[in-house]
């Protein structure tokens, strides 16, 4: 016998829980099902673990370049003792997201969902029926066709290790690559990045990548652009040889202790049974209109990561269209999901972050492009960080800052000032008419327009 709910919400992150939270107040009868511990993938297998193992590997990082100038021997990562420190983070959450669902009266159900008609999950043994369905499963690593491929180590997984391997190998040169590739890095371990296209973090402004790229090289990464891991295989002593091939046709083959998934991710999406429930998907996800509803199946929403929206895939956003789908749940006027400026940063040693538009999309029209190579600047210098580099476009008509591209020390900190400078039309004039504190990285801002 099924158990009726107002709301079924598939997935604990950011982009159902908030739905979740807000018919619960309400009034109505909400459950929220994940095939994980309940917490979502930030707070245990993302953003916040990595970023508490970045601030180690940053610990370090500063230390090493102050070196002979007032510090002496630079510190080291103990492994054991940061994901003992990682732990004291993560594993708190599910115990404590499970206690705030009882006391609001949300029931949790652990299984995996999957459709049986279009109102309908099934989970475990529980069968669900749901005037309305939330669906924010989220992503997973994007499924490679390759020999061996079944040997990559998940991001997942390489937030649990206990000990970090001597050499590790990263097939992909994105955000987890880079991240957790400069992590490591910093830890000591010998690192190899393999990436097909022919630079890191496309997202990210090619000027500032091509920057971390040879900063990278210089901290002893190995770099391979334009090449693709085409096999991977278990050695007789035990680690694993990664094949690779560039567009010439030459093979490599690499050895490494580890080798992880770094090429990506997609909507996870595979064990819904969408056909069954009547819910389009494609590539980019669950199929939605402007109000994050499924047009096949109207009383089924998406938002997050699994939804195929213009939203990158940040967790803000999650939220944010979370908080649309219970605007149309319990509202008389439908809203529509926007999609403004979309901030971004990779967590890198030095980190890159971008706002707006880039120079490609701003191809066509009128715009100053302001560069600066900040690496001798006070700010850098006092650091000895000597990687530094800004680039802000401004509107020729209009004068105002319409896209900004950063990398190095508080990249991430100072491109909320620049989304802030662009969401309000501001102008390198008024920019320059800001007294900022001084002397910080924010009031460089007033020399890098």
């Amino acid at each position: 016998m099924a158990t009726s709910y107002d709301l079924l919400v598939v997935g604990s992150g950011g982009g159902g829980s908030v739905a979740a939270r807000r018919c619960n107040d309400a009034g109505w009868s909400v459950a929220q099902i994940d095939n994980r511990p309940f917490g979502g993938t930030c707070a245990q297998r993302g953003c916040d673990p990595k970023k508490v193992l970045v601030g180690a590997a940053h610990a370090v990082d500063q230390a090493t370049r102050l070196h002979g100038h007032g510090l002496t021997a630079p510190p080291a990562i103990d492994w054991n003792d940061l994901m003992a420190f990682k732990r004291s983070f993560t594993e708190p959450v599910s115990e404590a997201r499970e206690r705030a669902l009882d006391k609001a009266g949300i029931d949790a159900y652990h299984g995996t969902a999957r459709f049986v008609n279009e109102h309908t999950l099934h989970v475990g043994n529980d069968t669900l029926e749901g005037e309305h369905i939330v669906l924010a499963t989220g992503m997973h690593p994007f499924p490679l066709s390759f020999e061996g491929a079944d040997l990559l180590t998940t991001s997942d997984e390489f937030l649990e290790i206990d000990a970090l391997p001597d050499e590790i190998i990263f097939v992909g040169g994105g955000y987890i690559s880079m991240e957790f590739a400069h992590i490591a890095r910093r830890a000591g371990a010998s690192v190899r990045i393999i990436q097909r296209e022919n630079h890191l973090l496309p997202p990210f402004d090619a000027d500032c990548t091509d920057r971390l790229a040879e900063a990278s090289r210089e901290l002893g990464m190995h770099i391979h652009l334009n090449t693709d891991a085409v096999r991977i295989n278990e050695t007789d002593e035990g680690n694993l040889a990664v094949t690779t091939r560039r567009p010439d046709g030459a093979e490599h083959t690499y050895t490494a202790d580890l080798a992880i998934h770094g090429a990506g991710r997609v909507p996870n999406i595979e064990a819904l049974d969408l056909k069954t429930g009547n819910v389009d998907a494609g590539r980019g996800g669950i199929t939605v209109n402007e109000y994050l509803q499924s047009p096949t199946n109207p009383r089924v929403y998406a938002a997050g990561d699994v939804a195929d929206t213009p939203g990158l895939p940040l967790t803000p956003l999650s939220g944010q269209e979370s908080h649309i789908v219970a605007d149309n749940l319990l509202g008389d006027t439908p809203h529509a999901a926007t999609y403004g400026l979309q901030p971004s940063a990779a967590f890198t040693l030095p980190p890159l972050a971008t706002v707006g538009l880039t120079v490609e999309e701003a191809e066509g029209r009128d715009v100053r492009i302001i560069e600066n190579d900040l690496s001798g600047w006070y700010s850098y210098r006092r650091i000895q960080a000597d990687t530094a580099y800004a680039k802000v476009l401004v509107d020729a008509e209009t004068d105002a800052i319409v896209g900004a591209h950063l990398v190095g020390e508080q990249a991430p900190e100072l491109i909320n000032l620049f989304t802030l400078a662009i969401r309000h039309e501001m102008t390198p004039a008024d920019i320059k008419d800001t007294t900022f504190a001084y002397p910080t990285h924010g009031s460089d801002l007033q020399y890098m327009v």
